[in-house]
């Protein structure tokens, strides 16, 4: 995992995963350094990862003073018990669909709970959160949030992009790919992820992304999408185009059968 500052008082703290036949696909969380510390996400459920031993590289684990889980999903809740034991005053900022979902492995201890509908605000000391649900998302407990104070708005799985490479998945940001290069990747991530997309009425879904442009924070920061600066009307856009997408379609088994001889010592042999 790696680690780098996003503006006065961000930190992302990002990592990835390889997908074959897709791309890097960026896993980041965040720290925002507020008065009381929040923690965006707690990175991948996989046996190798310390999460809590990288943002302990940010920040000390026992200040932090909110977890915001924007959705339960495995990419986003691989260190969320090693924190909450070594962040005893920290609550999770999850709402009632996220905790549900989340007792169908390991429930949430309900006493470290804060339920935050999209809408609604959190105070964490020195600036107001404020909540929202992307245009954009894979599982319905999904809200991101605006900070106001830094013009950041963080938008979970939404304007996520698979990148070419694990070094720009981890420590590039969003405008090192050329624009066309960026929009192919944000709308098949687009396909992928929120399939749904393309069978919901288009004005709707418009009016859902025009929360995001009247917000029109300098910087996007999301799961799955190296930091954006100075992008959103560029993404806006993208995002725009992704009910009349190609939609994704996945390899098959025959895809799976080449795919498994590739590995086999020698390359491909015949099937």
């Amino acid at each position: 995992m790696d680690t780098h500052k996003v503006g006065s008082d961000t930190t992302v703290i990002s990592d990835s995963l390889d997908i074959p036949g897709v791309g890097h696909i960026p896993v980041n969380a965040y720290v925002l350094t507020a008065r009381e510390p929040v923690v965006v996400d707690t990175g991948l459920s996989i046996a190798d990862r310390d999460f809590v031993a990288a943002l302990g590289g940010v920040i000390d684990p026992a200040d932090v003073r909110w977890i915001w889980l924007t959705h339960p999903d495995r990419d986003h809740t691989g260190g969320i018990f090693d924190l909450l034991d070594a962040a005893p005053d920290a609550k999770v900022v999850t709402t009632f669909v996220g905790a549900g979902i989340m007792t169908t492995e390991r429930p949430l201890p309900m006493d470290r709970l804060y339920f935050l509908n999209p809408a609604q605000s959190l105070d964490v000391g020195d600036r107001v959160l404020d909540a929202f649900r992307p245009p954009l998302f894979d599982n319905p407990a999904t809200v991101g949030f605006y900070d106001e104070r830094t013009r950041i708005c963080f938008s979970s799985d939404c304007f996520g992009g698979p990148m070419p490479t694990a070094e720009l998945a981890e420590s590039g940001h969003a405008n090192d790919l050329k624009p066309e290069e960026l929009r192919a990747a944000q709308l098949l991530w687009a396909t992928l992820d929120s399939p749904w997309v393309q069978i919901v009425d288009p004005l709707k879904y418009g009016m859902w992304v025009d929360q995001i442009r009247e917000m029109n924070p300098e910087i996007v920061l999301g799961t799955h999408l190296p930091p954006a600066v100075r992008m959103t009307g560029r993404m806006i856009e993208t995002i725009t185009m992704a009910p009349d997408a190609d939609p994704f379609v996945g390899p098959d088994q025959a895809a799976l059968e080449q795919m498994l001889r590739s590995f086999e010592p020698g390359g491909l042999t015949p099937a």
